[in-house]
């Protein structure tokens, strides 16, 4: 029976392969670079499928492929259908809320003056999840670039985004205020899948395990 797993591709794409090829699996022949996008493996019997990260969870929940590999900002941003198998442990990154150094008191007056704030995101589902806990009333600016140019062109009074070494905002003077989650690769699986290939998937989950050196740490469905 083959398992067909969504890869993502940028950050997360080589270190997928490489966890992998550590597992024992043929990654032979895939690539970002490559035109193809679907890559039959045989003899493992797994068929791969590169697609962008935003995607893989939909892939997933539809039934497209069985298991994904997605960064867990993803995850929580969709909140898709599916099962979160294992916490992968590389990807690290963190879900913050950040504004230019030294304007907190004027986003206090903005507040007091305008009863929100402003704040430019990609994620709007964090953002607004995230501030409706603090009682804090915001309008969602959604952006798809460089959201740390909101609060230096100051069509945004913060910014939700994610960060892994903080170069970008330290670069652009921005300070980070709030962390709001630490966020890994995953592997999820298709609710359906799960309960059909189950020893497919749980063979890969053993190999994988074994090639992190350690047992991972389990997902939530």
């Amino acid at each position: 029976m083959t398992l067909s797993i969504t890869l993502p591709k940028g950050y997360l794409f080589p270190q997928s392969l490489d966890l992998l090829r550590r597992s024992g699996y043929d990654i032979s022949g895939l690539s970002e670079e490559n035109r193809r996008l679907t890559f039959l493996k045989k003899k493992d019997g797994i068929r791969y499928i590169v697609a962008r990260p935003t995607d893989v969870p939909k892939y997933v929940e539809y039934g497209a492929a069985d298991l994904g590999i997605v960064g867990k900002d993803v995850l929580i941003e969709q909140q898709s259908h599916i099962y979160e198998l294992l916490d992968l442990g590389f990807g690290q990154c963190r879900f913050i809320t950040a504004a230019l150094a030294g304007t907190w008191e004027q986003m206090e007056r903005n507040y007091e003056h305008l009863g929100y704030l402003r704040v430019a995101t990609k994620y709007p589902h964090v953002a607004e999840e995230f501030f409706n806990e603090k009682g804090i009333q915001v309008e969602i600016i959604r952006l798809h670039g460089s959201i740390e140019l909101a609060p230096l062109l100051g069509i945004a009074d913060q910014i939700v985004d994610i960060t892994s070494t903080g170069r970008t905002l330290r670069e652009n003077n921005l300070q980070v205020i709030d962390e709001i989650a630490l966020c890994t690769a995953r592997l999820i699986a298709n609710q359906v899948s799960y309960k059909l290939k189950y020893q497919e998937i749980d063979r890969l989950i053993s190999k994988i395990k074994k090639a992190m050196g350690k047992e991972a740490v389990e997902g939530e469905s």
